[in-house]
């Protein structure tokens, strides 16, 4: 394997492949340099700010196949550790080209495409706005009508803020010679194309920024408003299909459960895949019912979408929302919400972009280092039959994946070994969206 690197090498890039596609695939992990289309060899090189950044996106897509219009793509680290001009074809480093990269820093309020207009278009005339925000800020593609509109932009406004205090500009010059926007909206304008859609029919809903930021002129953002950083750095404001963002109510309602091996702990490892959970209630007038308090409603969206209909201990869980607004505390009920294992405290965008529907294959991860598979099958067996087990090594820590034969069994190992402890490290457990081992 290649030493980690800023650029990474992508193969398999069919010529249907944009430039667009693949910057939507790798923006959500922050900011990419340069990028450069090797149309001749169907490969591309992708140059992230800087290796922890690269470091994440190939951790993220060592489980999950990345996928671009139908077309398997395979990344890996390059064996370059710069891209400099001469490494690129169409690449210019500080060579002027009519498109600016640019990269707002300590954002405070929405840079939608319009406010970007505002702010560049004095200097000469912009053709077309592409935004991608991120949690630590967002990022922008500039494109003029003229390279000498672009130099005047960018020697007007370098290191200069939208507003006072906040939203402070750094640009540079793009590799791309030309930016592709398919539809007109708050995150991507083409100002010589009025005709263009808003949105794909059919298209994962989007994350309303505005709301989740709070109204603009806001000195600070509402209280989850971290959250709502790390829900655009997770999805970029492309929502999985079927969630739409506005959900505002916190408890779950859940059904059908088996009373005789259920319990708060067993729900709390299962529901906490898809956020923090703050409290849940058993419901001794129904053993089999449960209320589960989430810590917003865009996680209990999340808990609800993907749980609905999921086996567990041989029953089909019903999960809908509930007609209560939380939970109210007594001795009936469980306290989660100052747990160290709720896992959306730290590495939130992250935790987002691995939630989906319970798979047939977990993984696990914080495993002692001389962790065996012959320990880890030991650890889940009693759950279902292993169809194949894998320990492995990322930036020096031991995870490892397991693949039962059905998605009832990945499930109960879950919801029954997460947290439990092995040889002083307590083991973190969750479904990978790898197809096999």
């Amino acid at each position: 394997m290649a030493e980690p690197s800023k650029v990474i090498h992508v193969r398999n890039v069919g010529q249907e492949i944009s430039e667009n596609d693949l910057l939507q695939l790798f923006q959500s992990f922050g900011v990419i340099t340069k990028l450069v289309m090797l149309r001749a060899k169907n490969q591309a090189l992708i140059q992230m700010q800087d290796v922890a950044t690269a470091v994440s996106a190939l951790q993220f897509y060592e489980n999950v196949q990345p996928n671009i219009r139908g077309r398997n793509v395979y990344v890996q680290f390059s064996s370059h550790q710069e891209l400099a001009p001469l490494d690129q074809n169409q690449g210019r480093g500080d060579e002027p080209n009519r498109i600016l990269l640019v990269t707002i820093h300590h954002v405070l309020y929405p840079m939608t495409v319009d406010v970007l207009h505002r702010v560049f278009s004095p200097h000469g005339s912009v053709e077309k706005i592409v935004t991608f925000q991120k949690s630590a800020g967002c990022q922008a593609l500039i494109q003029y009508q003229s390279r000498q509109s672009a130099v005047t932009a960018k020697s007007a406004l370098q290191g200069r803020n939208v507003y006072d205090g906040c939203c402070q500009l750094d640009i540079q010059f793009s590799n791309l010679d030309e930016l592709q926007v398919n539809y007109n909206n708050d995150r991507s304008r083409d100002f010589t194309n009025p005709n263009l859609p808003v949105e794909q029919k059919g298209r994962p809903s989007q994350l309303d920024t505005g709301n989740m930021y709070g109204s603009v002129g806001r000195a600070a953002g509402p209280p989850h408003m971290g959250n709502a950083d790390a829900i655009i750095a997770a999805f970029g404001g492309n929502l999985p299909p079927g969630i739409t963002g506005e959900n505002e109510r916190c408890t779950i309602l859940v059904s059908n459960l088996n009373p005789d091996r259920i319990d708060e702990d067993k729900l709390f490892n299962l529901f906490s895949i898809y956020g923090n959970i703050v409290r849940i209630k058993l419901l001794r007038n129904k053993p089999d019912h449960a209320l589960v308090q989430m810590g917003d409603g865009f996680q209990a969206e999340l808990a609800v979408h993907f749980l609905k209909g999921a086996l567990l201990f041989e029953r089909q869980l019903e999960v809908n929302f509930s007609k209560h607004a939380t939970i109210l505390q007594g001795a009936d009920t469980r306290e989660y919400a100052n747990s160290n294992l709720n896992r959306f405290n730290r590495n939130a965008a992250k935790n987002y972009r691995y939630c989906c529907s319970p798979t047939w294959v977990i993984h696990l991860s914080s495993l002692p280092q001389d962790i065996t598979e012959e320990d880890i099958a030991n650890l889940v067996e009693e759950h279902g039959t292993i169809l194949n087990c894998k320990v492995f090594e990322m930036n020096g820590k031991k995870q490892a994946l397991v693949q039962f034969e059905t998605e009832e069994q990945a499930t109960e190992a879950l919801v029954c070994k997460h947290a439990t402890s092995i040889s002083g490290s307590v083991v973190r457990i969750s479904f990978s969206q790898v197809q096999n081992i």
